[in-house]
């Protein structure tokens, strides 16, 4: 992974490792990235479930969940940074290009995936804690 990517998932990993019931896979550390998990790349799972992965195909972005209705939205709003391969179009999950994101969209959308894959009591708790 080129050092600019680099720099941009670690600031993924912390907005999302931020979040209740989150872990990376492997963890950061001095090594983290050149473990093997989920399809050969880093990952982050809540409570088990899987969150996004980073992926090294030619496109080189993160997948991260997200329903079908945001996905619409984050494509029409804002192509330069959200994008769907055929092989996702299908799944709820979209692409997105980290170092065109700006860190309050990061985080929204870190934060729409993790409620889409968090427990409901793991939301509640969370939201309870926030207000």
């Amino acid at each position: 992974m080129p050092a600019a990517l680099a720099r941009s998932y670690e600031r993924y990993l912390k907005i999302a490792l931020a979040l209740p019931g989150t872990e990376a896979s492997p963890r950061p550390g001095s090594a983290w990235h050149r473990a093997i998990k989920v399809w050969n790349t880093p990952s982050v799972r809540v409570c088990g479930k899987l969150l996004s992965r980073w992926r090294t195909e030619a496109e080189g972005a993160l997948a991260i969940r997200s329903d079908f209705l945001d996905r619409q939205i984050l494509l029409q709003a804002r192509s330069d940074v959200f994008f769907v391969t055929d092989h996702y179009l299908n799944y709820p999950w979209i692409l997105v290009r980290i170092e065109k994101a700006s860190r309050d969209l990061l985080t929204d959308v870190t934060e729409r995936a993790w409620r889409f894959v968090a427990p409901a009591k793991l939301i509640k708790q969370h939201d309870s804690v926030q207000a």
